[in-house]
């Protein structure tokens, strides 16, 4: 069952998404070659807590941290730790914030120092991608209009889907239904309405679409070492369109959103 929410409950998940935003634009400021993606872990995790909320994701099902952190070729989940960023790289980062009950969720993939042409543009068409899902939550669509825009800017732009990994509804838990496909056919699946929050996550790999877990059992890489990014935000469906609950003011300025 898909819960929706009223207005009340979204202006409550929009709060938490303005600390995520703000979460994600201070590791941003600090991603950096030398950095370990340990010691933006604790930057966040000061930062969320000195703002009222908790990690969601720390303690998750056993999961040791506040973000996730998954640089190059490490689609989604790396465990931060002592990783050292280096020019070059690319760095996904997740994170989930609890405050007042609810639960908001974004991603963002970082460019540390300068990277190549090539990163450049996986990381355009991730974005691509993000917004093209977003457009279509709307009322009165189906939840393959948003799998199947996903699916269509990224093959479009030459980059394959990961179709093992998907969006998903998210509200006072994490994790609600329905699971969002980064793939389908448009026309297909529940029809969206007012009230209805989903956390839209493209995860799109430069090279071929499958992947695999590591020993953690949490980092999951691309099967072919490609890069990949991921870029995600929660979005509610409302009367007047999609309205993106993890964008700020702060994340704009840092030129994070675009």
């Amino acid at each position: 069952m898909i819960i929706r929410k009223s207005a009340e409950e979204i202006d409550r998940m929009a709060r938490a998404g303005i600390v995520v935003a703000r979460a994600l634009a201070l590791v941003g400021e600090h991603a950096r070659p030398g950095v370990t993606t340990g010691e933006l872990d604790t930057l966040a995790e000061e930062f969320i807590r000195s703002s009222g909320g908790a990690p969601t994701f720390k303690g998750y099902r056993g999961y040791p941290a506040s973000i996730c952190a998954s640089p190059n070729s490490v689609v989604v989940h790396g465990i931060p730790g002592d990783y050292r960023l280096a020019e070059g790289d690319v760095l996904a980062v997740d994170v989930g914030v609890t405050l007042d009950g609810f639960v908001a969720d974004s991603a963002y993939t970082f460019a540390i120092g300068e990277i190549g042409a090539a990163a450049e543009r996986l990381l355009e068409a991730c974005r691509e991608a993000l917004h093209a899902g977003i457009e279509q939550c709307r009322a009165g669509n189906h939840l393959g209009d948003i799998s199947h825009a996903i699916q269509t800017a990224t093959e479009e732009a030459g980059f394959s889907v990961v179709r093992s990994l998907v969006g998903h509804g998210v509200g006072r838990a994490m994790h609600e239904e329905p699971q969002i496909p980064n793939f389908g056919e448009p026309g297909r699946g529940p029809a969206l309405a007012s009230g209805m929050v989903f956390a839209i996550e493209p995860m799109i790999n430069a090279g071929g679409a499958d992947v695999v877990v590591h020993d953690d059992r949490w980092s999951i890489s691309t099967a072919d070492e490609s890069l990949s990014a991921h870029f995600e935000h929660t979005v509610a469906i409302t009367p007047e369109g999609p309205r993106i609950l993890t964008a700020s003011e702060d994340r704009v300025e840092a030129g994070l959103l675009q």
